[in-house]
């Protein structure tokens, strides 16, 4: 089985105004393929409820508020926008290697750096993996007059979808403005291709 690899910003890149900061990609994405939610403790320690410790509540068959994994502090929700898809430069590239992956030939795994990415020392952490069953799929991008403000894609038979900016972006994980700053230095004149990783399509 053939396996493609995707990596995923852990922090917002040094070229963007939020450089080091946390994106919680990875949570993200799990509120979009899953029922879990991003959570915070007053700790400092942020992550997914997938990660917190519940108990049943004595024969009731309710369970506990999640509790954090590193201090036992029950932890609060916090809003964010669900990640249901990667935009990437490569159309074709990425193309064939997920028509692949909807046959059966392949999976994608998604994975993130532990440490400077290819850093001495560094290492990588599979974070999820998408198969054919996953929903996974593709369309292109385009930006008609080089412009943020005019991104549209295709239908699958061809018709061409004017998508709301802001729509694109928090589909994405990201508010508009944070959109366009990591895509501020991206050719807007050449195609680009949204990889879903559910079965959400424009």
């Amino acid at each position: 089985m053939k396996r493609y690899r995707l990596p995923l910003s852990r922090v917002f890149p040094a070229t963007h105004p939020k450089k080091g900061e946390r994106t919680f990609f990875r949570e993200k994405i799990l509120q979009s393929t899953h029922e879990y939610y991003p959570v915070q403790c007053k700790c400092g320690w942020v992550g997914s409820s997938e990660e917190c410790d519940c108990y049943q509540i004595g024969q009731s068959g309710d369970w506990s508020d999640p509790q954090c994994p590193k201090c036992s502090q029950y932890v609060e929700e916090f809003n964010c926008f669900p990640k249901r898809h990667t935009i990437r430069e490569n159309v074709e590239y990425w193309k064939k290697r997920i028509d692949e992956i909807n046959k059966g030939n392949a999976v994608l795994e998604i994975y993130e750096w532990i440490g400077k990415p290819y850093g001495k020392g560094s290492t990588t952490k599979t974070l999820f993996t998408f198969d054919k069953n996953s929903g996974i799929g593709y369309q292109e991008l385009q930006f008609s007059m080089n412009s943020f403000d005019f991104p549209r894609t295709f239908s699958k038979n061809g018709g061409v979808l004017a998508l709301m900016p802001g729509n694109l972006a928090k589909n994405d994980g990201l508010s508009l403005q944070d959109f366009k700053d990591w895509f501020k230095k991206s050719d807007l004149s050449k195609p680009k291709i949204i990889i879903h990783f559910t079965d959400f399509r424009y």
